[in-house]
């Protein structure tokens, strides 16, 4: 990784520009910083189109508008994260921001200022780099050093929006009068100049209706979740076709494979992928991805491509690493898929967004009693959560520009709401046997299983967008088989 340089500040009134303290370069003569000046072709673009997405980010800013009449309104898409030192983590907009703009850009910023029949939107977003005063050579952030930006003219064809530079937003905001709402938690210079003009309960209403508003999706979203969806499932048959490879070296190997379909077809994978084998398979969240592949265990993978419109999909398979299912591997596993079924068949529009959660778990609890693991009545088991110990977590959520998406919205509209055609929602029952589990038999400990899908609510009753993956145990050997062969 190459190093910036360290120049001598430049007299200007801007802004220095951040120096290396052991840069190697101990100044920039002043003939070199004129050279630099000019010899440089002119790179604007001209008669861009509008991002795929224009026509339905205008229309939800327009729903915005109208729920918050009078009142300005500020959403940030964030700032550089710092990894480790001058390194940072890749940048990724707020979901609210992408939503609205369809913009990825750092330091974006959406306003929505009050006139008297609705909004002025502008999108304050950075320049292009200064060539004149060695912004684009000297700073580390210049475009010699990460890449060619946009001009503000640029944005404003391909987002719709007028453009202007944020470098001047903050001075601005400070200045402003009126109400004022911002989603807070992703630029702090924006909040340190509406410090006196917001309060956290309006700021949160913001927040709120911006979860809710993406809970049904348009035909953008719907089309972008399929894409996610389907470079996930090419992920997933490249996984299978690497597993003699895996058990040579470890899960690292299935995490690789994985993030190689999704930086090749999407922006990057939606979440930390989980690639659990054997025991692992029971701890939730196994994103460590650092131990054996051995044949003869289970693999559970967890994992999402995410498009380059930010949509993720959000799918799991349980596998046999040898490509055949032990007799009590399949007994848990039929187990699970008889619970998604009926989970599936829940999804209708009109039914409780909770119906389906309730109709996996009655048929997990069913087989816990089944097994003697719990004592019935089944009524019982559910009335308690006993069947938890081994089920652990909710049978599934909503899904879109976040793998948890919709995650602010009320209660009452998510979790106890009804579910509506463009709904799009995980199914994703599972059973887990801890290693050290003594109240099981001995046969069971160290077996997890989940199967998750991705359910589009329809206006007749569901589509399984994810339907590309087989489930059913003998169509998953044989797919493992086949792809093993080919």
């Amino acid at each position: 990784m190459a190093e910036e340089l360290n120049p001598e500040t430049p007299e200007t009134e801007e802004e220095p520009i951040k120096q290396r303290k052991n840069g190697l370069y101990p100044g920039v003569s002043d003939e070199l910083a004129e050279s630099m000046k000019s010899g440089w072709a002119d790179t604007e673009l001209h008669g861009l189109e509008p991002i795929a997405q224009a026509t339905h980010t205008a229309a939800r800013r327009a729903a915005l508008s109208a729920r918050f009449p009078g009142e300005r309104l500020v959403i940030a898409a964030g700032n550089l994260k710092t990894r480790s030192n001058d390194t940072e983590y890749a940048f990724r907009a707020s979901t609210e921001y992408a939503y609205l703009t369809g913009d990825q850009t750092q330091d974006g910023v959406l306003v929505l200022e009050p006139k008297s029949d609705g909004h002025t939107e502008t999108v304050y977003l950075l320049p292009r780099s200064n060539r004149e005063n060695g912004e684009f050579w000297l700073d580390g952030q210049g475009e010699l050093w990460v890449g060619r930006r946009h001009s503000l003219t640029e944005a404003e064809q391909l987002l719709g929006i007028p453009a202007k530079d944020v470098r001047e937003l903050a001075a601005a905001l400070k200045d402003a009068a009126g109400p004022v709402r911002n989603v807070r938690g992703h630029d702090a210079s924006i909040e340190a100049a509406l410090t006196d003009k917001v309060t956290a309960e309006r700021d949160e209403e913001l927040r709120v209706h911006l979860s809710e508003a993406r809970a049904v999706k348009d035909a953008f979203e719907i089309g972008e979740l399929q894409k996610a969806v389907d470079s996930t499932v090419r992920g997933f048959e490249d996984v299978v076709k690497i597993l003699d490879k895996a058990e040579a070296t470890s899960e690292r190997y299935i995490e690789g494979t994985f993030f190689l379909r999704a930086r090749v077809e999407g922006n990057d994978i939606g979440y930390g992928s989980i690639c659990a084998a054997g025991p692992h398979a029971t701890t939730l969240h196994w994103v460590r991805n650092d131990g054996d592949v051995r044949s003869g265990d289970l693999l559970l993978l967890d994992a999402g491509v995410e498009t380059h419109t930010l949509y993720t999909a959000d799918v799991t398979r349980t596998l046999p690493i040898d490509g055949r299912f032990s007799e009590i591997q399949r007994k848990i596993y039929d187990a699970v898929y008889e619970s998604q079924e009926a989970g599936i068949a829940a999804v209708r529009p009109g039914a409780k967004f909770r119906d389906f959660h309730d109709a996996s778990q009655r048929v997990l609890a069913e087989k816990l009693v089944e097994w003697g693991l719990l004592d019935g009545p089944v009524e019982k088991v559910l009335e308690l959560g006993l069947q938890r110990r081994w089920t652990l977590h909710g049978t599934g959520h909503m899904l879109g520009l976040d793998v948890h998406d919709c995650a602010a919205a009320r209660r009452e509209a998510y979790v106890d709401g009804t579910l509506e055609p463009g709904m799009c929602l995980t199914v994703e029952p599972g059973l887990y046997f801890q290693a050290d589990d003594q109240t099981v038999p001995e046969e069971y400990r160290g077996i997890g299983v989940r199967i998750e899908d991705d359910i589009i609510v329809t206006e007749d009753g569901n589509r399984n967008l994810s339907a590309g993956l087989p489930r059913q145990a003998d169509e998953i050997e044989a797919w493992m088989a086949g792809l093993k062969q080919a």
